[in-house]
């Protein structure tokens, strides 16, 4: 189940904006170090390209998702998840609505 409230962080209050305001998110930081995004993504495809292994839950909304290393794209709802590798990437699509996730960077 997702979370739906953090305490004790500090947020970026300058949003990351990608594919011309298509997606938005909010970087909040972790007393240890650790960070995460919160996020919208609009109807559309985007690909993202990862540094970093991340964990991207959806809170709401639904996608279809395609991770770099597969030809195979798996539907994602409110409260289910799905990993990408480092130095990796994934496709995202939102089909109708808004899709809403929180993005864990795993170390």
């Amino acid at each position: 189940m997702s979370v739906m409230s953090f305490s004790e962080v500090t947020v970026d209050t300058k949003a990351n904006v990608y594919f011309e305001g298509r997606v938005v998110s909010h970087s909040i930081h972790f007393a240890d170090g650790s960070k995460k995004t919160l996020g919208l993504i609009y109807p559309g495809e985007y690909h993202f390209g990862t540094a970093a292994a991340e964990r991207m839950e959806i809170i709401a909304g639904s996608c279809l998702v395609t991770l770099d290393d597969s030809n195979e794209s798996n539907s994602y709802a409110a409260d289910a998840s799905f990993d990408v590798r480092a130095n990796s990437g994934f496709t995202i699509r939102v089909a109708e609505g808004i899709c809403e996730y929180i993005c864990s960077f795993l170390s």
